[in-house]
């Protein structure tokens, strides 16, 4: 969903459902498709970072605006002064849409940019910051992301929508070959893996880790003060600047969305967002883990992988 580039044919008969939410699976999956633009792709396919630069590399609802805050308040001392979070961390796919400048200096070195392509199709040459989480948490936290922005609350069932996610066949990025992507550079020291639970679980310890990767000059009142401000009650309490306004202001329209469609990437901060599937989805994802994660990792489960990963800090 991430990652296709490809041109959309517009919706057929789209004058009755103009500027309202999707209400099938059939109309969201068409109406994501045009969220970017195949120029915008294109872009940041052609970027040419820096090797200081540092981009933040996640599947969607991993932990991508955890990190972005995280890192943007060890580089400048607790920034704050920012629209929205993406103004400050670009989206390397969105910024042409956005009408952001990657190759802009920023307001603090290192230069900070997420993506949610995988490893391959990432602009080389820099460092990269992965965050994995369990899959199950990640697609169903997608859901609950697209409602109210997307779909219409309540006329897609969550089961559907994350089994449409999670057994794809398209050529964008699925949760299952964006993991092993970036799982292949696990030992790249120009890359460093978080775990979206090590964060819940030791947030401060967590962001200790980052700023160790920065190799900036972090002083110890600032790793205090990215650590308050990636607290879940702070950034709650800052909602309105991690809300993706900027990318729904310019890109609603031409995905026949209504101008107010909103979303929050701040919403309960919890573990255990999978509750909601039912067994028999849980099921299918784990015999998906069992079939294309586990013969490549060795790993049986995403807890196996994670405790594989903290092993190595």
């Amino acid at each position: 969903m991430t990652d296709t580039g490809r041109n959309p044919t517009p919706i057929a008969g789209s004058d009755a459902g103009r500027m309202k939410l999707a209400r099938s699976i059939d109309e969201f999956s068409e109406r994501i498709l045009l969220l970017l633009t195949p120029q915008s792709f294109a872009a940041a396919r052609a970027f040419r970072p820096r090797a200081s630069d540092v981009i933040i590399a996640t599947y969607p609802k991993c932990g991508t605006t955890w990190v972005q805050q995280i890192a943007h308040g060890l580089r400048t001392g607790g920034d704050m002064a920012f629209d929205e979070i993406t103004e400050v961390v670009p989206w390397l796919e969105a910024a042409l849409d956005l009408g952001l400048d990657l190759d802009a200096e920023q307001k603090a070195e290192p230069r900070l940019f997420k993506t949610h392509v995988r490893a391959e199709l990432a602009p080389p040459g820099c460092r990269y910051i992965s965050v994995i989480r369990e899959p199950g948490d990640a697609l169903a936290s997608q859901y609950h992301f697209m409602e109210g922005w997307f779909l219409e609350r309540g006329a897609v069932a969550i089961d559907d929508f994350v089994r449409l996610l999670a057994f794809s066949t398209g050529p964008g990025s699925t949760y299952w070959n964006y993991l092993l992507s970036w799982w292949r550079r696990r030992d790249d020291p120009q890359v460093l893996t978080l775990s979206f639970e090590d964060l819940k679980e030791d947030l401060e310890a967590q962001v200790a880790r980052v700023a160790r990767f920065l190799a900036t000059d972090v002083a110890r009142r600032s790793i205090d003060v990215a650590t308050r401000q990636a607290t879940f009650a702070f950034m709650k309490t800052h909602e309105g600047q991690f809300d993706e306004h900027l990318t729904a202001r310019a890109r609603n329209s031409a995905c026949d969305l209504p101008p107010d469609a909103a979303t929050t990437k701040v919403r309960e901060g919890k573990t255990g967002t999978r509750r909601a599937l039912s067994d028999a989805t849980l099921a299918l994802l784990d015999e998906r883990w069992a079939s294309v994660v586990a013969p490549e990792t060795g790993f049986a489960s995403y807890a196996a992988l994670r405790a594989a990963l903290a092993e190595r800090e």
